[in-house]
């Protein structure tokens, strides 16, 4: 686990927009890093944040990234797919950079993800909160939130995610698991400089703005139920449901055979746990050989498994962002960690372009996960994120 990170604020010009974004879509990485730069350029940022596809070298991206940005701080990971103001995107790099004058940003790297326990999320908190505090625009309380950025194929996001929840308190938090456009290789997080794997970048943001971190699916249960009878935990590999091959079980739920199962079956025939009167998703990554199932979040003997039916993805969204901006007024952007198996559903429904239009609509900036963290919990098909409003707190 490496030392947190501050980036100071100054509040000497608010009539500079509190943040920007950016695209390219330059193949070669050093270009697309100078262009990110290039549409950066014009005030003194906290952190840029980014989201790129894994079909880049890193490694030369690495260096243009340090080349281009300096000193100032830069995070972000890789994608199953990006999101811009634009709209969907594939091969490409989406960014954000936040104005010092608006945003005070502290950020860190835990980069032995399979040690990560209480202790060390304490450290983190504590020393992200204190390096936030030392230059607050605000009080952190009620005017802070956390991103974590995981690495998707590490299958320690709950661990991570119950530990930092535990050490956050009242501070929201969202995020989003590192992908690498479904060849589910190789995943990374970027901080400092470095792409890492099994790691974890963890950020506070402090700010005047109002804001309001989210969840939402647009999944509705049905009767039917699947019960998980034999797992393996450490691989997320179910080979049971129902006292049955689990790949069985659930092609005869969904009502296909187990050779015709993909990952669009997945996408459209997804299954959920019932906490109270709230399902989250468990989504499948694949079917193995043995005809087990692995999924991208963790699952145990026991479970219950509701199949849920997918509803409208754009009615679910529109109605998402209503509840916003009643709630905000008019935002600044959202911060959007879109899960990438509600991008394939779209796309096999042929709403890929009503889909990305309303994403445009509210000015979405993020990318497609292989899984989102909302709160402490590691879900799945989900759209999760934070809505930054253009209002601004009064200070106390």
């Amino acid at each position: 686990m490496q030392a947190c990170t501050e980036h100071d604020n100054s509040m000497a010009d608010n009539a500079l927009p509190p943040v920007m974004t950016a695209v390219t879509r330059q193949s070669g990485a050093l270009r697309a890093a100078r262009e990110l730069a290039g549409q950066l350029r014009g005030q003194p940022l906290a952190l840029v944040l980014f989201f790129c596809s894994a079909e880049y070298d890193l490694e030369v991206l690495s260096t243009g990234l340090q080349q281009e940005f300096g000193v100032v701080p830069v995070v972000g990971c890789t994608t199953a797919g990006e999101i811009s103001t634009a709209g969907y995107e594939r091969s490409s790099i989406t960014a954000l950079g936040f104005s010092s004058s608006h945003f005070t940003v502290a950020s860190v790297l835990v980069d032995r993800m399979e040690r990560f326990g209480l202790h060390d999320a304490q450290e983190v908190v504590e020393g992200l909160v204190r390096n936030c505090r030392n230059h607050a625009l605000a009080p952190i309380k009620g005017h802070s939130f956390a991103l974590t950025l995981l690495d998707g194929l590490s299958n320690r996001e709950e661990v991570v995610l119950a530990a930092l929840s535990a050490a956050m308190g009242g501070i929201p938090h969202f995020g989003g698991s590192a992908a690498d456009d479904n060849h589910l290789s190789l995943t990374s997080v970027y901080y400092g400089g470095q792409f890492y794997s099994n790691a974890a970048v963890v950020v506070l943001f402090n700010t005047l703005l109002e804001f309001e971190v989210f969840t939402t699916h647009h999944l509705q249960p049905t009767a039917d139920k699947l019960v998980v009878t034999r797992v393996d935990s450490s691989s997320r590999r179910v080979l049971e449901l129902n006292a049955e091959p689990a790949a069985e079980a659930y092609a005869r739920c969904v009502g296909r055979r187990p050779e015709e199962l993909d990952l669009y079956s997945f996408a459209s025939n997804p299954l959920a746990v019932r906490m109270g009167k709230h399902y989250y998703p468990r989504s499948i990554q694949q079917v193995n050989s043995d005809h087990s199932l692995t999924f991208y979040c963790a699952v145990e003997n026991g479970i219950v498994l509701t199949a849920m039916r997918p509803g409208s993805l754009q009615d679910n969204l529109h109605q998402l962002f209503a509840g916003l901006h009643e709630r905000l007024g008019d935002t600044l952007l959202t911060i959007g960690c879109d899960c990438f198996l509600r991008r394939l559903e779209a796309e096999g429904r042929g709403e890929q372009e009503q889909v990305a239009a309303i994403l445009r609509q509210y000015g979405v900036t993020g990318f497609n996960t292989y899984g989102e963290q909302f709160n402490g919990m590691h879900i799945n098909q989900t759209f999760t994120g934070v809505a930054i409003g253009q209002r601004t707190f009064s200070r106390t």
